[in-house]
């Protein structure tokens, strides 16, 4: 049974896919596409959190649609990271791969709230 939000797989991967993204993005001097990759991926876990602290079905179900599309724009950023070479294809891909199956776990949660 899930007891805290520190429980859910969802935003134990979204904190994993936080932290590869400061780390890949480190030595980055384009501050401000770092700066909105690194804040939409804290968004991921930050909303999944919140949601999960309300205590209400429709409040939590809100904020994890807010973590998916946060998760939308951190894919849509590495998919543009890809194309800008600001990262190689290879870390972009399991960036990617993260970030995607973080989605599909955020859906499946929203539909067990229903």
């Amino acid at each position: 049974m899930v007891k805290r939000f520190e429980d859910l797989i969802a935003w134990q991967k979204a904190r994993l896919l936080s932290v590869a993204i400061y780390k890949a993005f480190e030595d980055n001097k384009d501050y401000g596409f770092k700066d909105q990759i690194q804040r939409s991926s804290v968004s991921v876990m930050n909303n999944i959190a919140e949601g999960f602290e309300r205590k209400t079905k429709k409040e939590f179900s809100y904020f994890l649609s807010i973590a998916k599309g946060s998760c939308g724009e951190v894919r849509s950023m590495l998919v543009l990271s890809k194309d800008l070479k600001k990262l190689s294809t290879e870390i972009a891909d399991s960036l990617l791969e993260q970030a995607e199956e973080i989605s599909k776990i955020i859906a499946g949660l929203m539909n067990s709230l229903k």
